[in-house]
């Protein structure tokens, strides 16, 4: 059970480059070993274990929440993992910019808003694991070493209630 606890400190909640988000270990196979190194107090195993891990698939359809809106786009969150963006360019066109940074789609039917915290639908663009910064600026955002790259372009994409019909 203490290793269980150890992989978990280890693991949980941390991005593997290129692998993707650990939600869970989910078991240990085996644990070998027991090595003390000369000049080494502690005690050395090989365990081979598995991990749950959240890595989407592009063009996989997710749903999130929006949580801020501005010039660049929009920022998603699922709940456990916020950093989705949906740049400007991946955003149902026509859209325009309106009062409080929300996005209007200017559809044929009228004008539909993004409003934050809707629950929207987004296809998976990208997946990206960005080198860590050396340096970062004073004002810049927390460093993310997964980001997620969803568009809102296409049929069924977007506001739940757009489509709810």
């Amino acid at each position: 059970m203490q290793s269980r606890k150890n992989l978990r400190g280890c693991f949980l909640d941390k991005v593997i480059s290129n692998l993707g988000l650990c939600i869970s270990v989910y078991d240990i196979q085996s644990i070998e070993g027991g090595f003390i190194f000369p000049g080494d107090g502690s005690s050395t195993y090989k365990v081979v274990f598995r991990l749950v891990m959240f890595r989407p698939f592009v063009g996989e359809i997710l749903s999130g929440r929006i949580e801020k809106s501005n010039a660049d786009g929009l920022r998603l969150s699922l709940g456990f993992f916020n950093d989705i963006y949906v740049p400007v360019h991946l955003l149902q066109q026509p859209c325009k910019l309106g009062p409080g940074d929300i996005w209007i789609w200017q559809h044929e039917c009228g004008e539909l808003t993004l409003d934050l915290k809707e629950e929207v639908h987004f296809r998976v663009a990208d997946i990206r694991y960005p080198s860590i910064p050396i340096e970062q600026k004073e004002d810049a955002e927390p460093f993310a070493p997964m980001e997620i790259i969803g568009d809102i372009y296409g049929d069924g994409l977007g506001l739940l209630s757009w489509w709810a019909e």
